[in-house]
């Protein structure tokens, strides 16, 4: 069954079934004669749907733009000073917050592992094979600064920005909001809600968003938009970036 012609690879190839004609492939063909052809069928299937669903994983987290690609909720440390109870990141890492349209925010000091714990939140819900995006907050005003000098430049900035099942914004608020980038933030949040979860990383508390925001009526519509949906997660005051400096000395 491992041997194929050429113009059977061909065709198989041509209909993008590439992993199952690995699979086929690499079947030992004295290690399975003992098997009968369903058994060998269920085996080509089994490691070809296995190699695919890495594959399109794979190809998730790496559009996703990770800062840290290799962040992994199941490696986050719990050290007693963080405050972190593992129940509660087991919970989000279970993704049922998106599938209910949930927001996220993790709330912490510099250092604290925001960012860490935004995108190993993220690479779960890919793994979940979730459309997923991260971005900091200075890179999307950026990208929304450059947007309007094309030709629907705007419309594509939302469409885009409003489409991903997950989107993670680091360093939220870290500069305030004004103008045509706080009224795109309202658009955007508006064409989020009840439809798709965003992630907040963030060192502001609750209470000092509305002045962030401006203190007006765009600050009380995007907020009115998010924080009465969302999962709020403190990462403490204890600097992760210093224990890890020090645990490499």
């Amino acid at each position: 069954m491992s041997s194929l012609d050429i113009e059977t690879k061909r065709k198989m190839r041509e209909m993008n079934a590439t992993e199952m004609l690995q699979a086929i492939e690499a079947q030992d063909e004295t290690l399975s004669m003992a098997l009968s052809f369903d058994e060998r069928v269920r085996l080509i299937v089994d490691e070809a749907h296995s190699a695919f669903t890495t594959s399109k994983v794979g190809g998730l987290i790496t559009r996703a733009k990770l800062r840290y690609p290799n962040a992994d909720l199941r490696q986050v440390d719990l050290i007693e000073e963080r405050g972190l109870n593992r129940n509660t990141l087991t919970a989000i890492g279970s993704c049922g917050f998106i599938e209910q349209n949930q927001n996220v925010v993790f709330q912490g000091f510099t250092g604290s592992g925001k960012s860490y714990l935004g995108c190993a939140l993220a690479k779960q819900a890919c793994r979940n094979r979730i459309r997923t995006h991260y971005v900091r907050m200075p890179d999307l005003e950026e990208e929304w600064v450059q947007a309007q000098d094309k030709p629907l430049g705007a419309s594509k900035f939302l469409k885009k920005y409003g489409s991903f099942t997950l989107l993670v914004i680091d360093e939220w608020l870290l500069d305030r909001p004004s103008g045509d980038f706080l009224r795109m933030l309202l658009e955007l949040m508006e064409r989020r809600y009840g439809s798709a979860s965003t992630v907040f990383c963030t060192q502001y508390q609750q209470k000092d968003w509305h002045q962030r925001l401006g203190s007006g009526v765009h600050a009380d519509a995007i907020m009115d938009r998010i924080i009465h949906n969302t999962i709020w997660i403190e990462t403490g005051s204890y600097n992760m970036r210093e224990k890890i400096g020090a645990d490499q000395e």
